[in-house]
């Protein structure tokens, strides 16, 4: 129970933390977007993950993780984009979100192997 909790927490710091960095980001037409996609896939991985909580079966519960997962890989290309595009200067946080995005790949890709 305490580890779903965490998680729980986690993704909902981890959508809060990108909102907040993508003010930050330009509003030139291919930066916007982007911030949209971002914004979309980085708050889907904690509601799905919130869903999932509520599954009706085991079924349910792994299609609501496979969401999670792809909705972090997602999250972390539009993350490669921008750190590629230079959108935001060195000083920022992005190296941390996209590195908490990588963990979040991972925990997810982890629970999702598990199903039978």
């Amino acid at each position: 129970m305490g580890q779903e909790k965490d998680l729980i927490g986690r993704t909902f710091k981890f959508s809060v933390s990108v909102l907040k960095f993508i003010e930050q980001l330009p509003s030139h037409p291919s930066a916007k977007v982007v911030t949209y996609q971002l914004s979309k896939s980085a708050t889907s991985i904690g509601a799905n993950y919130e869903e999932s909580q509520a599954s009706q079966s085991k079924d349910d519960f792994y299609y609501k993780i496979g969401i999670c997962l792809r909705e972090a890989r997602e999250t972390n290309y539009w993350l490669r984009i921008i750190q590629e595009m230079k959108w935001v200067s060195q000083s920022n946080n992005l190296d941390t979100i996209i590195s908490e995005s990588n963990e979040l790949v991972k925990i997810f890709g982890k629970i999702f192997s598990k199903r039978k």
